[in-house]
Protein backbone atom coordinates (compact mmCIF):
# COMPACT_ATOMS: atom_id res chain seq x y z
CA UNK A 1 0.00 0.00 0.00
CA UNK A 2 1.49 3.30 -1.06
CA UNK A 3 0.61 6.56 0.60
CA UNK A 4 2.05 9.73 -0.91
CA UNK A 5 1.03 12.64 1.33
CA UNK A 6 3.04 15.20 -0.69
CA UNK A 7 0.71 14.64 -3.67
CA UNK A 8 -2.44 15.37 -1.65
CA UNK A 9 -4.18 18.69 -1.11
CA UNK A 10 -4.55 20.09 2.38
CA UNK A 11 -8.21 19.13 2.32
CA UNK A 12 -7.35 15.56 1.34
CA UNK A 13 -4.68 15.33 4.06
CA UNK A 14 -7.14 16.54 6.70
CA UNK A 15 -9.71 14.06 5.42
CA UNK A 16 -7.20 11.20 5.82
CA UNK A 17 -6.31 12.47 9.28
CA UNK A 18 -9.95 12.45 10.42
CA UNK A 19 -10.53 8.99 8.90
CA UNK A 20 -7.50 7.66 10.75
CA UNK A 21 -8.61 9.26 14.03
CA UNK A 22 -12.12 7.84 13.56
CA UNK A 23 -10.69 4.35 13.03
CA UNK A 24 -8.36 4.64 16.03
CA UNK A 25 -11.36 5.76 18.09
CA UNK A 26 -13.41 2.82 16.80
CA UNK A 27 -10.59 0.44 17.82
CA UNK A 28 -10.46 1.98 21.29
CA UNK A 29 -6.94 3.35 20.90
CA UNK A 30 -7.89 7.03 21.19
CA UNK A 31 -10.66 8.39 23.38
CA UNK A 32 -10.86 11.95 22.07
CA UNK A 33 -10.21 13.56 18.73
CA UNK A 34 -8.00 16.32 20.08
CA UNK A 35 -4.98 14.56 21.54
CA UNK A 36 -4.12 11.34 19.72
CA UNK A 37 -0.61 11.07 21.25
CA UNK A 38 -1.98 11.50 24.78
CA UNK A 39 -4.85 9.10 24.11
CA UNK A 40 -2.50 6.56 22.56
CA UNK A 41 -0.16 6.82 25.56
CA UNK A 42 -3.10 6.20 27.93
CA UNK A 43 -4.28 3.20 25.91
CA UNK A 44 -0.78 1.74 25.56
CA UNK A 45 0.11 2.15 29.25
CA UNK A 46 -3.25 0.78 30.40
CA UNK A 47 -2.89 -2.28 28.17
CA UNK A 48 0.75 -3.01 28.99
CA UNK A 49 0.33 -2.52 32.75
CA UNK A 50 -3.14 -4.06 32.99
CA UNK A 51 -4.74 -0.84 34.24
CA UNK A 52 -8.37 0.19 33.95
CA UNK A 53 -8.85 3.51 32.17
CA UNK A 54 -11.24 5.92 33.83
CA UNK A 55 -13.70 7.98 31.83
CA UNK A 56 -12.41 11.24 30.35
CA UNK A 57 -14.17 13.39 32.92
CA UNK A 58 -12.36 11.84 35.91
CA UNK A 59 -10.48 14.53 37.78
CA UNK A 60 -6.77 14.14 38.32
CA UNK A 61 -6.00 10.64 37.11
CA UNK A 62 -6.44 8.44 34.06
CA UNK A 63 -6.30 4.84 35.26
CA UNK A 64 -6.30 2.54 38.29
CA UNK A 65 -4.81 -0.86 39.00
CA UNK A 66 -6.26 -3.80 40.93
CA UNK A 67 -5.14 -2.28 44.26
CA UNK A 68 -6.88 1.03 43.43
CA UNK A 69 -3.53 2.78 42.89
CA UNK A 70 -4.20 5.81 40.69
CA UNK A 71 -2.12 6.77 37.66
CA UNK A 72 -1.87 9.98 35.68
CA UNK A 73 -0.57 9.16 32.18
CA UNK A 74 1.21 11.59 29.86
CA UNK A 75 2.59 11.06 26.38
CA UNK A 76 5.17 13.12 24.55
CA UNK A 77 6.24 12.79 20.90
CA UNK A 78 9.73 14.15 20.41
CA UNK A 79 10.67 15.15 16.88
CA UNK A 80 13.58 16.96 15.23
CA UNK A 81 11.29 19.97 14.70
CA UNK A 82 10.02 19.88 18.30
CA UNK A 83 12.57 18.30 20.64
CA UNK A 84 10.92 19.69 23.78
CA UNK A 85 10.31 17.23 26.59
CA UNK A 86 7.64 19.42 28.21
CA UNK A 87 4.55 17.49 29.25
CA UNK A 88 1.03 18.83 29.15
CA UNK A 89 0.00 20.72 32.27
CA UNK A 90 -0.58 18.83 35.51
CA UNK A 91 -3.44 20.47 37.37
CA UNK A 92 -4.21 20.36 41.10
CA UNK A 93 -0.96 18.61 41.95
CA UNK A 94 -1.31 19.52 45.60
CA UNK A 95 -4.67 17.68 45.77
CA UNK A 96 -2.82 14.36 45.32
CA UNK A 97 -5.41 12.88 42.90
CA UNK A 98 -2.91 10.28 41.62
CA UNK A 99 -0.20 8.11 43.13
CA UNK A 100 2.10 7.78 40.12
CA UNK A 101 2.73 9.65 36.90
CA UNK A 102 3.55 7.40 33.96
CA UNK A 103 5.26 9.18 31.07
CA UNK A 104 5.56 7.54 27.66
CA UNK A 105 8.01 9.25 25.33
CA UNK A 106 7.83 8.51 21.62
CA UNK A 107 10.04 9.32 18.66
CA UNK A 108 8.76 11.07 15.53
CA UNK A 109 7.30 7.77 14.22
CA UNK A 110 5.43 7.26 17.54
CA UNK A 111 7.67 4.39 18.59
CA UNK A 112 8.27 3.99 22.32
CA UNK A 113 11.63 5.44 23.35
CA UNK A 114 11.25 5.56 27.12
CA UNK A 115 8.52 4.97 29.70
CA UNK A 116 8.98 6.02 33.31
CA UNK A 117 6.96 5.71 36.48
CA UNK A 118 7.31 8.69 38.83
CA UNK A 119 5.90 8.77 42.36
CA UNK A 120 3.62 11.73 43.06
CA UNK A 121 5.73 12.92 45.98
CA UNK A 122 8.74 13.84 43.83
CA UNK A 123 6.93 15.58 40.97
CA UNK A 124 6.69 18.92 42.76
CA UNK A 125 10.47 18.79 43.27
CA UNK A 126 10.92 19.15 39.49
CA UNK A 127 7.70 20.72 38.22
CA UNK A 128 7.14 24.46 38.16
CA UNK A 129 3.80 26.16 38.68
CA UNK A 130 2.60 28.22 35.72
CA UNK A 131 -0.11 30.69 36.68
CA UNK A 132 -1.15 31.30 33.07
CA UNK A 133 -1.88 27.57 32.59
CA UNK A 134 -3.12 27.14 36.17
CA UNK A 135 -1.03 24.06 36.71
CA UNK A 136 2.41 22.52 36.93
CA UNK A 137 4.79 22.12 34.03
CA UNK A 138 7.21 19.20 34.04
CA UNK A 139 10.04 18.53 31.61
CA UNK A 140 11.47 15.03 31.18
CA UNK A 141 15.05 16.09 31.76
CA UNK A 142 18.07 14.24 33.16
CA UNK A 143 17.31 15.31 36.74
CA UNK A 144 13.83 13.77 36.64
CA UNK A 145 14.87 10.70 34.66
CA UNK A 146 17.89 10.14 36.89
CA UNK A 147 16.10 10.57 40.20
CA UNK A 148 16.43 7.36 42.25
CA UNK A 149 12.64 7.27 42.75
CA UNK A 150 11.91 7.48 39.01
CA UNK A 151 11.53 3.94 37.68
CA UNK A 152 12.40 3.20 34.06
CA UNK A 153 9.78 0.67 32.86
CA UNK A 154 10.55 0.92 29.14
CA UNK A 155 11.33 -2.81 28.91
CA UNK A 156 7.65 -3.58 29.61
CA UNK A 157 6.70 -1.80 26.36
CA UNK A 158 9.19 -3.31 23.90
Amino acid sequence: MSFEPKSLTISQLLNHYTLILDELHHRGVVRTENSPIGDYAEWLVANCLNLTLENNSKTGYDAVDGQNIKYQIKGRRITPKNPSTQLSVIRNLESHHFDFLIVAMFNAQVEVQKVVKIPHEIIQKYARYNRHQNGYILYMRKDVLGDPLTEDITNLFL
